[in-house]
């Protein structure tokens, strides 16, 4: 049997399946029973030491998504003379954004302020009145420290997220600027209007674990960076291709387990709504993983290895808004969407535009969280979590947007602050020779 008919078939089969499974989540939809009646009253929450045991290990494992996840997925796709500078970014971003939150982005983001629609306060800034005993009314079963470590581990890796789209051609000193006034300026705000009581959370938008405020955010931000630093020097003409995909490989694997502390420990419990946001992980990533391979194959007629988990990457992001709000049908689709839709933004469109998105941060971040929120709108079930009665697609669409031209507007206006001031680019012979040893003073051997 020719590849050419397996391709057909394949390509068959795929719409086939779609079909079937939009009409089965719809069935499932109607046919799920209602959720249980709240007690008419409520005994007030208290700690609980199995959503506090859970959340200790969520924030591990979205620890463990930065360092050592993406540090490797992104040294892995680069070229060996920037290997070192590209997995100090993520190291370094880690300890910045530490710093940085435990000083004033928490209190920014997650306490009420005068104009709350907007930002937080400065109440608990250096985490001021913050003791073993408080609690946060978002996660009020467990201790606040631990939600603002959670908290934390998101913040950390949207801007490392960021460093994909301009590898290779920024200066270190640019970067901490750059991330630190990002981080308190963009990431901050936006937390705060979908998750710390603000404007876009009020308005009905849905986002349970970061499609909004993680993925488009940095999508977004990472396809300004690539348009105003410009393109890598050979960029088109010479070799770039990646360093070790072992190393990609192994961060994909590592991405993977950790996202399940991402959108699972996003129900701030152990309980059945991190049961179900863990299956929709795992459903949409491993369905977004065949179908960028799926469609690759019938392209190029290889399936990669790069693409295989690139592929499942963009299930993840995808699933990201949707894991607490939809079933695992809808999950599925969720990931069959993704795949398809960010390999062509990551490979066909972004060839045809002609940016230099160095690791895909906007085709597959960017476009994964937009179609992971915008179906959020469409698949979300009741049956899975009883907000979803409220989902609209037009909200979701408005919450998109207002990130969007946000995130784009103030990270150019931060980047062109930090290129006035220092510059953001090595010199043409340095990025020639290599940050690693331009930058850092050492070399992959």
């Amino acid at each position: 049997m020719t590849f050419k008919k397996i391709s057909s078939g394949g390509l068959l089969a795929l719409a086939a399946l779609t079909v079937g499974l939009l009409a089965a989540d719809g069935a499932f939809a109607q046919t799920a029973a209602p959720a249980a009646a709240a007690p008419a009253a409520a005994a007030a929450p208290k700690l609980d030491t199995g959503d506090t045991a859970w959340m200790l290990t969520s924030t591990a494992l979205v620890l463990m998504m930065t360092i050592p996840g993406l540090g490797l997925f992104y040294a892995g796709m680069v070229r060996k003379k920037n290997v070192l500078a590209t997995v100090m970014q993520s190291f370094a971003i880690t300890c910045l954004v530490t710093v940085l939150w435990m000083i004033v982005g928490y209190s920014l983001a997650f306490t009420e302020g005068s104009a709350n629609a907007y930002l937080g306060s400065f109440s608990k800034l250096f985490l001021v009145g913050v003791t073993a005993e408080t609690t946060n009314s978002l996660a009020a079963t467990i201790p606040e420290t631990v939600f603002i470590m959670f908290q934390m581990t998101f913040a950390i890796i949207t801007p490392a997220l960021i460093c994909g789209a301009f590898a290779d051609r920024m200066k270190f000193s640019a970067l901490m600027w750059f991330i630190g006034l990002w981080l308190l300026f963009v990431y901050v705000p936006i937390a705060h209007w979908v998750w710390g009581g603000g404007f876009l959370g009020s308005a009905g938008v849905l986002d349970f674990a970061g499609g909004t405020v993680v993925h488009i955010n940095a999508g977004v931000a990472g396809l300004v960076c690539a348009l105003i630093l410009g393109k890598r020097k050979g960029y088109g003409t010479v070799s770039m291709a990646p360093y070790n995909l072992v190393y990609a490989y192994i961060g994909a694997a590592l991405l993977w387990v950790g996202w399940f502390g991402f959108n699972a420990g996003s129900a701030a419990g152990s309980n059945a709504l991190a049961g179900a946001a863990m299956i929709n992980t795992q459903v949409a990533t491993a369905g977004a993983a065949l179908a960028w391979m799926f469609a690759e194959w019938v392209v190029t007629k290889k399936p990669s290895v790069l693409g295989i988990v690139s592929g499942a990457v963009a299930g993840l992001v995808a699933v990201t808004p949707a894991s607490g709000f939809v079933n695992p049908t809808g999950a599925l689709i969720v990931g069959i969407v993704a795949g398809v839709g960010c390999y062509i933004a990551a490979v066909h469109v972004k060839k045809a535009l002609g940016y230099d998105d160095s690791l895909d941060a906007f085709g597959v971040h960017g476009v994964g969280g937009i179609i992971g929120a915008l179906l959020t709108g469409i698949f979300a079930d009741v049956a899975v979590n009883p907000l979803g009665k409220d989902a609209s697609l037009m909200t979701q669409v408005y919450g998109v947007a207002v990130t969007i031209i946000y995130t784009a507007i103030a990270t150019a206006i931060i980047l062109f602050i930090v290129k006035a001031v220092i510059g953001l680019r090595p010199s043409e012979q340095g990025e020639e020779e290599g940050l690693d040893i331009t930058l850092h003073g050492e070399t992959v051997q």
